[in-house]
């Protein structure tokens, strides 16, 4: 039998197959129990047909699954399950304005993902599968997870609101905004889930999204946070 371990700031938890394995504010592993947005059950990893299984057992938050060099990712929505396939994932999930993320690590994998590593355009943008990120837009992104990037280690961070992330780059509100809603419509159109934006989609539940995506995808990493301007 496979076996799972689940990583949380360095602490480690081997779920019992035997029976269900819960995370969230109030679970076998408390993710945050000051963080009222966070559920007290949020996800749940199961033993099943021969595989272990994350479902989100939650009715309001989303979860984003990476391999962890970012070669795949899905959208865990509330009651959807997926099967743990890969010998390290990596899980990434906003409450409120926090982001947390933690590592599922099996001794033996069921998948090994392969593909092109992302690639600089000629044109100074960077591309990432089939989206172009023009300078300006690879650095919103930077700006938004810039707290998640220098935490140094798994667990929580921040995400900012518009106004400060904009002031961050020495921006207008109106240009970071507009920024924001042409990086998110272009990730939306190859697929992207939670970043459309509309009457019932708040910017900050979009701006959450955003970073969980980037850090899953690998679209940014720590390296990059050279391109944002000093700190005064």
């Amino acid at each position: 039998m496979t076996t799972i371990t689940l990583d949380f700031c360095g602490e480690l938890y081997t779920p019992d197959p035997e029976v269900p394995f819960t995370i969230g504010r109030e679970a076998d592993v408390v993710i945050d129990d000051d963080n009222p947005f966070l559920h007290r059950l949020f996800l749940s990893l199961v033993h099943s047909h021969q595989l272990w299984w994350l479902t989100n057992v939650g009715s309001q938050l989303t979860a984003t699954v990476s391999h962890d060099e970012g070669r795949v990712q899905a959208w865990l929505a509330p009651g959807a399950s997926m099967p743990i396939v890969f010998r390290d994932t990596v899980v990434w999930f906003t409450a409120g304005s926090t982001t947390y993320e933690f590592e599922l690590h099996l001794d033996e994998a069921v998948l090994t993902p392969t593909g092109p590593e992302p690639e600089p355009a000629d044109d100074g943008s960077t591309t990432i599968g089939r989206v172009s990120l023009t300078p300006d837009q690879k650095l919103l992104i930077v700006a938004l997870c810039e707290d998640v990037l220098r935490r140094g280690d798994r667990g929580a961070g921040a995400v900012p609101q518009s106004a400060a992330a904009a002031a961050r780059l020495g921006w207008p509100v109106t240009k970071f905004n507009r920024k924001l809603d042409n990086v998110c419509s272009k990730l939306a159109d190859l697929g992207v889930r939670g970043l459309h934006g509309g009457p019932t989609k708040l910017a900050s539940s979009r701006k959450a999204r955003l970073v969980e995506y980037a850090m899953a995808a690998r679209i940014v990493t720590a390296d990059d946070l050279d391109l944002l301007p000093g700190l005064q």
